[in-house]
């Protein structure tokens, strides 16, 4: 199993910071949350993608994803989703990342029509991204928390550069077992984001193991060299706890759920 953690829990701390705590703190990866209010963002010159890229190279640690607000589903015009995942694509091949995040965001659209702006927009989208080497993931979210909503949009477009992020809070909210996710989503998965909290209602983030998840039964599905990323989403919730206290525990806990069974 290799591990990430999100900069959604340490947000707006400098690249050189986020490299050096993923290093110091046994972490393989890392997911940057991409937005303008974060140092990582579309807008950045060529000059800054490179010393971006340069920061974590120097730290050995990878640029697992780019977390990004692309809401692929939403209702609109077809261009400006599609300008939003080409920047993105684009700023993930210039950083060296693999993989960027994507959103569902079909609020409260009828599904079968968000089912099909997002499967057409990933689609087009998908000749582009493997031309930079770059995959596009749509995350278990919002208008599509389940695996099997996740996985009939993803399905559809039958593209090797379109896959899925599992959330694992968004499912367990849809009452989604966690077997039932991995077998959807198993031939699309990029990566998995953990988390905890302490219900439905209170989604303050807690430390790996304090909340009411079911992380166990989520890594028990994964193959041994998946990747896994803690979401800790102090963003939302500024009164959590600091994640760099939680990092080392937070590693050492995961390690022990996925070591292999005896």
């Amino acid at each position: 199993m290799k591990l990430a953690f999100s900069t959604l829990g340490v947000p707006g701390t400098p690249v050189a910071e986020v490299a050096r705590l993923a290093a110091d703190h046994g972490y393989a990866g890392v997911e940057l949350r991409t937005h303008p209010e974060e140092p990582v963002h579309t807008g950045l010159t060529p000059a800054e993608r490179e010393a971006v890229a340069a920061e974590f190279a120097k730290a050995g640690v990878e640029i697992l994803a780019l977390a990004g607000y692309v809401r692929v589903a939403a209702e609109g015009d077809d261009a400006a989703v599609q300008a939003e995942l080409t920047e993105l694509v684009e700023l993930a091949h210039d950083l060296g990342a693999a993989n960027v995040r994507v959103f569902p965001g079909g609020g409260d659209r009828d599904a079968a029509e968000a089912d099909a702006d997002a499967a057409r927009r990933l689609g087009a989208a998908a000749p582009h991204a493997a031309d930079l080497g770059v995959r596009i993931l749509l995350e278990t979210h919002d208008s599509h928390r389940a695996g099997v909503d996740v996985a009939r949009v993803v399905g559809t477009v039958g593209h090797q550069q379109i896959g899925a992020v599992w959330d694992v809070m968004h499912t367990w909210l849809a009452g989604e077992e966690p077997a039932a996710t991995h077998a959807v989503l198993a031939p699309h998965l990029g990566y998995v984001q953990v988390k905890d909290l302490a219900s439905a209602e209170e989604t303050t983030p807690l430390a790996l193991g304090d909340g009411v998840l079911p992380l166990k039964a989520c890594l028990d599905t994964l193959d041994p060299d998946a990747w896994v990323c803690w979401e800790y989403e102090k963003r939302w919730h500024p009164a959590a706890a600091p994640l760099p206290g939680l990092l080392s525990m937070g590693r050492e806990y995961l390690l022990r759920l996925g070591a292999p069974k005896q």
